[in-house]
Order: C-alpha cells, then sequence, then structure tokens
C-alpha cells in the first residue's frame, strides 16, 4: 500500500495518503453534514454542517492513525521496524518490516491499536458528557466516540489480517509453536469472516439498501484479498529464511558498451538473447546498470539514437548486494527502492552478477516442484 501523498515523519516512520483516502474523506463529510449531523442536531446553519462534517471525517482519520500508531510503536519497542503508515479508503495499514518472532510480540502488537482505539473512546465519550448542551462540540464528540468503539470492536473480529485475527494467530502459535500453522488457521478464519460480510451486503442489497450492501461486500472483497496475499507472503518468507542471495544470483553477467544504441541492445540482447538487464561499460570501466524499465522509458523512435550511458542508473546510485546477504533482505530491499533487479558485489565492490524478481520467482517454483 504506497502512499501517493507524503505527510511526513513521525517516530522515524513515513506517513501518507492513498489517493482512495480523498474519495473516502470527501464520502464521509458528505454523509455527515448531508444525513448525520443536520437530523441528530436540526436547526444549525447549512454551512456548519459541512464545516462539522470535514472536521470531524479529519478526527476520524486521525484516530485511525493513533489506532495504526499504536501498533507501530509497540513493534519499534520490541525491534521490529516500521516502514510506513498509510491511510486510504478502507482505514489505515502500518507497514511492519518483518513478522514477530514470539507469539507474545505478536500478541502486544496486535491489540496495541484496539487498546488506542478504546481509550479515544473514553476521551470522547468524556469529551460528550461535558459539552452534550453544545451542540457545536457534542456533534463531533459524540460520532467519534462511537466510531472509535467500533472501530476497536470491528479489528478484534477473529480474521486474518484483523487485529482479531492476529490475536488469534498468536493464540494457536504459543498453543502449537508452529507459526505457519497458525498463519494458515488464521487466514483461514480470515476468509470466512471475508465470505460473511459478502453474504451480509448481498443480503441488504436485497432488502433495498443498495449502498450498504455493497459498501460491505467491498469490505468483505478486501479482507478476502488481504487475508489471501497476507498468507502467501508469509509462505514465500518461510521458504526463502535461511537462503542467500549467492544460492539464487545469476552470474552470467551480461555487458553492453556504454554506446550502443537502445535499438541494437534490443535487437540482439533482448528480443534475441531474452536478457533483461545490463551492466553498461566504457572499456574496462563499469558504469551503470541498463533494465528494462528503464528502455521503457524511452519513446521507441528515439531507441535508434539514444546509447545505453544515457538510460542507465549510474553505478554510484543503485543499490547493492553481497552473495551472502540473506535473500529476505534483497527482497525487501527491492521493495522498498521499487525496484526489479540489484547487482550483486563482493567485499571490493566486484561485481559477481545480478538478482532479480524473477531469479527469486525460479527459485520459489523449483521449490514448489520438488515438494520442499
Amino acid at each position: 500500500m504506497h502512499a501517493s501523498v507524503r505527510l511526513g515523519r513521525i517516530r522515524g516512520i513515513p506517513v501518507g495518503l492513498h489517493s482512495s483516502w480523498f474519495l473516502i474523506f470527501a464520502l464521509v463529510s458528505w454523509s455527515l453534514a448531508r444525513g448525520y449531523f443536520p437530523p441528530a442536531y436540526p436547526g444549525l446553519p447549512q454551512p456548519a454542517y459541512w464545516l462539522l462534517g470535514a472536521l470531524t471525517s479529519l478526527l476520524f482519520f486521525l484516530s485511525v492513525f493513533l489506532h495504526e500508531m499504536g501498533h507501530s510503536a509497540v513493534a519499534q519497542r520490541n525491534g521490529i521496524p516500521v516502514s510506513s503508515i498509510t491511510l486510504f479508503i478502507f482505514g489505515g495499514v502500518a507497514q511492519i518490516a518483518r513478522e514477530p518472532d514470539h507469539p507474545g510480540t505478536e500478541f502486544r502488537i496486535a491489540v496495541a491499536g484496539p487498546v488506542v482505539s478504546l481509550l479515544l473512546f473514553v476521551l470522547f465519550a468524556g469529551l460528550y458528557a461535558l459539552d452534550r448542551q453544545i451542540p457545536y462540540l457534542a456533534a463531533p464528540s459524540r460520532y467519534l466516540a462511537n466510531i472509535n468503539l467500533i472501530l476497536a470492536l470491528f479489528n478484534l473480529i477473529p480474521g486474518f489480517p484483523l487485529d482479531g485475527g492476529r490475536v488469534l494467530r498468536a493464540a494457536v502459535w504459543a498453543a502449537t509453536g508452529d507459526f505457519q500453522r497458525a498463519t494458515r488457521a488464521a487466514a483461514f478464519t480470515g476468509q470466512v469472516v471475508a465470505f460473511a460480510f459478502m453474504g451480509i451486503g448481498l443480503f441488504t442489497i436485497i432488502g433495498g439498501q443498495v449502498f450498504n450492501g455493497l459498501w460491505l461486500i467491498l469490505i468483505g472483497w478486501f479482507l478476502q484479498n488481504a487475508a489471501a496475499a497476507s498468507f502467501a507472503q508469509v509462505t514465500v518468507q518461510q521458504s526463502l529464511r535461511g537462503v542467500s542471495v549467492g544460492q539464487v544470483m545469476n552470474r552470467d553477467c551480461a555487458q553492453v558498451p556504454g554506446y550502443l544504441p537502445l535499438e541494437r541492445i534490443v535487437e540482439d540482447r533482448v528480443l534475441a538473447g531474452g536478457q533483461r538487464c545490463f551492466f553498461v561499460t566504457d572499456n574496462a570501466r563499469l558504469l551503470g546498470m541498463l533494465t528494462l524499465r528503464d528502455l521503457a522509458r524511452v519513446p521507441r523512435e528515439e531507441w535508434n539514437r539514444v546509447p545505453a550511458s544515457q538510460v542507465m542508473v549510474p553505478w554510484e546510485r543503485l543499490f547493492k548486494v553481497g552473495p551472502s546477504d540473506p535473500l529476505l533482505n534483497a527482497l525487501k530491499t527491492m521493495d522498498d527502492a521499487d525496484i526489479a533487479q540489484l547487482p550483486v558485489v563482493d567485499e571490493v565492490g566486484r561485481i559477481l552478477g545480478s538478482l532479480s524478481r524473477e531469479e527469486i520467482m525460479r527459485y520459489l517454483r523449483t521449490r514448489a516442484e520438488l515438494g520442499v
């Protein structure tokens, strides 16, 4: 879940908004201004409803952010890095860099978010008790108390990847000592919960509430995909644990001179030879790396006159790995930098080969075919 708008860093964690957040912010603001506040607090000026709607929507997403910060703070306290926090159409997500190594750690990280939401419920409920006679203050505080309670209870549903699913995984993990079995159980319950949401949504549509029904189906669809993806991610991580870059890397280092036009590279090396990544050289000097993604950025009609050295990523800007580095770390580097290839170098910086997502996928397929 990559952010489209970066807001900054908190506790060293990049915080941002996904493009879908703007849609849900507008929708929540509109529903509060037009459907929730007018009947609950009649007689206010129309602009006041819109102002309260936008302000309450912002505070709601601040609550979601604090929920995710709860997870993140506990993860960091337990030595687990957090890559980012992103707010999006279904709420928020904290990207924790690796899985916990103990069920107790998993449990503490999982419950931290709902605990924060429950504390916010107490805070806003207390504010409502004090300001209930003042509509401009009572309207947001009452809504935010209710929504934070709902947020806490919803997230405690025992289905992966919800917090309750992670609590379930921690319990099964503690009971069996098998992390993958626990993940499989939590992912299965997550899919059951997801299909239950879809079923309820379908009956809601049949009952005439089309928007609410579609929203429940969308939530179910998101949960089902997230549960399946989470289990697949854990399976891949287990398969790659203990594997080094050197076991998977490609040692056939394709090189091209920096003056060679892109058209020649595509025709002679890519289409005819199936090569996808090249080290660009000037005599014996290494200049950089050229990939298909770099080629694709150049318009087709310019390939005959643009040389490789003009399009490549310079050597000093490349992310590099060593042959003894864990393959999981290399894959994380690719994910964080959004790249598909990495050069593999020794201790003194000499090129030994390259590592690509394609090689990793080939390794995983081979393991699957061997039944490993």
